[in-house]
């Protein structure tokens, strides 16, 4: 069926009228798109399996050819380039590393931009910056082509079991269409407004708010060691009785007991806290903690850190900082007489 059918945005997208599976269920939950999917790391690998798990027709690409193959034996079919995955798609994913992929990707040589007709649908999971997110709503505009930012919360495993949430924006028309795919990898999803910079700018948001939550978790931790209290005694105490949080304590088990599996990185940390801060600028607003957190970042970065797991760096920088910063009792008296 064409772009251009009366039938389009209404779902009915296939000519194969082939069903999606619920993953879970096994129901039938509608019709099965041919969708491309272009990056596949940590994160899209497992986004990507569960769209085939749902019944989608899946194009892959990816710039490491080597991580197409797990998709191909789960039934993908390879793309040569990024524009050969959207030959014939109902929508595009991409789910980029940053700023830098996305020109690649998206404006190089067989990028996607050129090879989206109009009507076509990208949808946008990555974490990019608020300006990039501007910078592609009027290119997709100006071309007539739909564009959906869906960046989501979750970590690879829990992408693996497909319960993400999304967070999106874009046009009605548009985000209704991306919603069928979407609910392949997600357990819910948030539309907070119509311009995709939006949904960008509060992934940014959340990731900055998961990041002081982990800096704090690890300076408490480095105080009630210092009390002489163990940091898994003192976290099922707080834990229990002031938060109730099963989200605190998979980042407590994390930073106690790291894993050998790295998901997010510090450098990867540290860019999206940069790219808070260049949309807070954009709009004249200045955040302090967000200030701090970026030197404790670079720090991190110059002495190694920078391809460790977030939360595990975070708290070694805890620890470390709690060491080199530490002052009497008597030096807090005076500075608090002081003010």
């Amino acid at each position: 069926m064409h772009r251009d059918s009366p039938q389009y945005g209404k779902c009915m997208i296939s000519e194969r009228q082939m069903y999606v599976l619920d993953p879970i269920t096994g129901s039938r939950k509608g019709i099965a798109m041919k969708i491309g999917f272009l990056g596949l790391g940590n994160m899209g690998t497992p986004m990507a399996l569960r769209l085939l798990a749902a019944g989608h027709e899946l194009p892959v690409w990816n710039r490491s050819e080597g991580r197409t193959k797990p998709l191909i034996r789960e039934g993908a079919i390879a793309a040569a380039t990024p524009a050969e995955a959207e030959l014939g798609s109902d929508a595009v994913f991409t789910m980029l590393l940053d700023d830098a992929a996305y020109e690649e990707v998206l404006f190089g040589a067989n990028g996607l931009v050129d090879a989206l007709s109009p009507g076509a649908l990208h949808i946008s999971c990555s974490t990019i910056s608020v300006a990039l997110s501007e910078r592609l709503a009027v290119e997709h505009a100006n071309r007539g082509i739909d564009f959906v930012a869906a960046p989501v919360f979750g970590r690879p495993s829990v992408a693996e079991e497909g319960r993400l949430w999304v967070v999106t924006a874009g046009a009605d028309k548009a985000v209704n269409r991306a919603r069928p795919p979407l609910e392949a990898f997600s357990r819910g999803i948030t539309v907070v407004g119509k311009e995709p910079r939006q949904a960008h700018a509060v992934k940014l948001g959340g990731n900055f708010l998961i990041s002081t939550m982990i800096h704090s978790l690890g300076e408490a931790f480095v105080f009630a060691a210092r009390q002489g209290v163990e940091p898994e005694t003192f976290f099922e105490a707080v834990n229990n009785a002031l938060f109730q949080s099963p989200f605190y304590a998979a980042y407590a088990n994390i930073m106690l007991h790291p894993s050998e599996h790295i998901a997010t990185t510090i450098k990867l940390g540290a860019k999206d806290l940069r790219l808070l801060r260049e949309a807070a600028a954009s709009r004249q607003t200045r955040l302090s903690i967000a200030d701090q957190m970026a030197e404790i970042f670079a720090e991190a970065q110059r002495i190694g850190l920078a391809g460790e797991d977030w939360a595990v760096g975070q708290y070694r920088m805890a620890q470390r900082r709690g060491v080199a910063t530490a002052v009497t009792p008597s030096e807090i008296a005076s500075n608090q007489a002081q003010r």
